[in-house]
């Protein structure tokens, strides 16, 4: 009685095999990277069933991480919905994360699809595209007024950062797509009930565009955000179920303040979980340390590589994605497969090389399991 519901929401999918998905990583073969432009912003507010987010990642000068994330999705081509969600992850020991996760009403797009408007949320770029003011009043919790301005050119895989998914190649029914502002000037703050915090520091943007049922996309992820006085790296990788033979889609950046040093995808950058530790309460391999390099020619011609490594123990959080589902479809997912998805959240000081040399900064990462 499930069999609708399974393939409704992304439970089950025939195997299609490795020829079944077009990896951005082909594209990088002949353009490693295309520095992205006002115009790959624009929301593209599909039709047909897909999740559409835009996140802001803030590494703050007083040590405070947060994140401001607008999430649209589309359920089989039938129901909308908005969501807005902020975190502050606190640099005191023990002290609770501030977690809000709010359903917007009403929302609306620009006619140039480039702004977010609700009553209480804005997500507006400016005019020469180069920064986002993002505000909310949500949350009495969590009150959010937040500048994220580009201090380098923004990034894309390859010639548009979309991989695509299909038998035909010409006529695929899905793709995934990303797009980076990988080093950005962060200014103002959020006021929670103990007062504001400033998040005056540096920051990263990242559009990413599911554009199909994202179970069926991606059976796990791994993120990686690591900022530092002199550079930021970025790395996103997803591996999808066996429908597509458990194919790796990996694309990463480094940058400094006025341009990129290096862009690509796989095999040029790579992330190995070189520990698990595993999740004592599920059979989830969760990392105990990990490596992320990035490795090729760099944007001046010249060999480059970069790596990044060590242990990323205690972690900060374990969401259950389940959790942040909407009601309707999370009853479907559990009483057709059992799932349960979870993000880990790491959050610690490492060392960045870069052709020998050294810098430390802060990491944020993310290892998601889904099935």
């Amino acid at each position: 009685m499930f069999n609708w519901a399974k393939n409704a929401v992304g439970i089950t999918e025939p195997v299609y095999g490795p020829s079944a998905i077009q990896s951005v990583a082909e594209q990088a073969k002949e353009t490693p990277y295309t520095e992205s432009t006002k115009d790959d912003l624009a929301w593209e507010v599909m039709d047909t069933t897909n999740v559409e987010s835009k996140v802001f990642y803030m590494t703050s000068d007083s040590g405070h991480l947060g994140l401001l994330q607008i999430i649209y999705s589309n359920v089989l081509g039938v129901r909308t919905t908005a969501q807005f969600n902020s975190k502050i992850i606190y640099p005191e020991d023990g002290k609770p994360h501030l977690w809000c996760s709010d359903n917007i009403s009403n929302f609306d797009f620009s006619a140039d699809k480039q702004n977010f408007k609700s009553q209480g949320c804005t997500m507006d770029i400016s005019a020469d595209g180069k920064s986002y003011h993002i505000k909310s009043t949500m949350n009495t919790k969590s009150v959010v007024d937040i500048t994220f301005t580009q201090t380098s050119p923004g990034y894309k895989a390859g010639k548009n950062g979309t991989s695509t998914f299909g038998t035909d190649p010409k006529k695929p029914w899905g793709r995934m797509r990303h797009i980076a502002w990988p080093r950005c000037q962060v200014e103002g703050s959020i006021m929670t009930q103990q007062g504001p915090v400033d998040f005056k520091g540096h920051g990263l943007f990242n559009h990413a565009l599911q554009g199909m049922k994202p179970h069926f996309a991606a059976a796990k992820w791994n993120f990686c955000n690591f900022q530092s006085p002199t550079y930021s790296a970025f790395l996103m990788e997803y591996t999808t179920p066996p429908s597509y033979a458990e194919t790796s889609v990996c694309i990463g950046c480094i940058a400094v303040d006025g341009k990129i040093l290096f862009g690509g995808a796989s095999p040029s950058t790579k992330v190995e979980h070189t520990e698990i530790k595993g999740d004592p309460d599920n059979d989830w391999p969760e990392p105990g340390a990990i490596t992320f390099t990035w490795s090729g020619k760099g944007s001046d011609g010249e060999d480059f590589t970069a790596r990044l490594a060590g242990s990323i123990q205690p972690r900060i959080d374990r969401i259950d994605v389940m959790g942040e589902l909407p009601k309707f479809v999370k009853q479907i997912v559990v009483g057709a497969s059992g799932t349960k998805p979870y993000i880990y959240q790491y959050a610690p000081k490492l060392t960045l090389e870069i052709n020998g040399e050294k810098e430390d900064g802060q990491l944020f990462m993310e290892s998601t399991f889904i099935s």
